[in-house]
């Protein structure tokens, strides 16, 4: 395997300068602390941030020679949500923790059955397009929200706010 051509230790959630390149990640990839990604241009960029930090479509990685890499959300498959009432769909979604891009006339989440029968059956009507995803911040308008279900096994230990 060949060494990263660029090393990232920053990331910024706006550009200063002209980017150098570009990484298209989706809103999984998006989410890192340490990864090498290959640039548009085909170069190997190690990312090696301080934390997992959630990187916006529109932020740049800072190399260490001080050049900014911009963050591009990758279009990628999605369901797509129209209703007369959009509030009370929204309003269900955020109660299920579902990551929610919020737009004047729709809803795009990510592929999700369950949410999506349920919604068919709030009278949603509900639809598969490939889009960006950018989904709203978590709580205070800042990091993800994740589903219900927070991965843990049966030894979670730890209290939740609900």
């Amino acid at each position: 395997m060949t060494a990263p051509q660029m090393i990232a230790q920053t990331y910024r959630d706006h550009g200063h300068a002209t980017a150098i390149d570009r990484v298209v990640l989706d809103y999984t990839g998006r989410f890192l602390r340490r990864k090498v990604l290959t640039t548009e241009r085909d170069v190997r960029l190690l990312v090696d941030l301080a934390q997992t930090t959630s990187l916006d479509h529109g932020g740049v990685l800072i190399t260490q020679a001080g050049d900014e890499v911009q963050v591009v959300a990758a279009p990628e498959s999605l369901l797509e949500i129209r209703a007369t009432d959009l509030t009370r769909i929204a309003w269900h979604i955020g109660n299920r923790h579902t990551p929610c891009q919020i737009e004047g006339d729709r809803l795009l989440i990510q592929h999700d059955h369950v949410i999506r029968d349920l919604l068919t059956l709030l009278g949603a009507d509900v639809a598969e397009v490939v889009a960006p995803f950018t989904p709203e911040g978590g709580a205070y308008g800042h990091g993800r929200t994740h589903s219900h279900d927070h991965g843990h096994g049966p030894a979670h230990e730890h209290a939740h706010d609900h």
